[in-house]
């Protein structure tokens, strides 16, 4: 298995998870298709997102798989006045990861970051880890806890 950022820092700072390594069909890179090569319940299946707002700081937020982002929720939570998805061809740039391996931890420039209040609902969750392939299964309290999340209701 590749050792990613995400997992070398869960490592480091001794927050246990279980890595859980998947075949990638580069055409289905979307939560559905996870969940289903995962065998899992697409409700634990978190997608990150990473966004600007007017200021061009970066907002990170997870969301549950099938679940669409509230821009106008976001953007009012994080004390914006408009938030927008990144464009595709900064997300390496900006996170250090590609679309479909974007793990909300270990990305490279400061930013603010929000979870769904679902995630709490779950006694583990399965977010990127930080490579198409591979999903990191945590508590979402020491996720929350470690990134300092900010837990809200920011879908639609």
């Amino acid at each position: 298995m590749k050792k990613t950022n995400a997992i070398r820092e869960l490592e480091t700072h001794k927050i246990e998870h279980i890595v859980r390594e998947y075949e990638v069909d580069e055409d289905h890179l979307d939560a559905l298709s996870v969940a289903i090569k995962t065998n899992e319940d697409i409700t634990r299946i978190f997608k990150t997102l990473v966004l600007l707002n007017e200021k061009k700081e970066m907002i990170v937020a997870c969301i549950p798989g099938l679940e669409k982002l509230d821009l106008k929720k976001l953007a009012k939570i994080s004390g914006s006045k408009k938030v927008e998805m990144l464009p595709m061809k900064d997300l390496f740039s900006m996170t250090g990861y590609l679309r479909g391996g974007c793990s909300p931890i270990a990305i490279k420039k400061r930013h603010t970051a929000f979870i769904h209040n679902s995630a709490t609902d779950n006694e583990t969750i399965l977010i990127s880890g930080g490579l198409r392939g591979l999903q990191i299964e945590i508590s979402p309290q020491k996720l929350i806890d470690y990134l300092n999340l900010k837990v809200a209701d920011i879908i639609e």
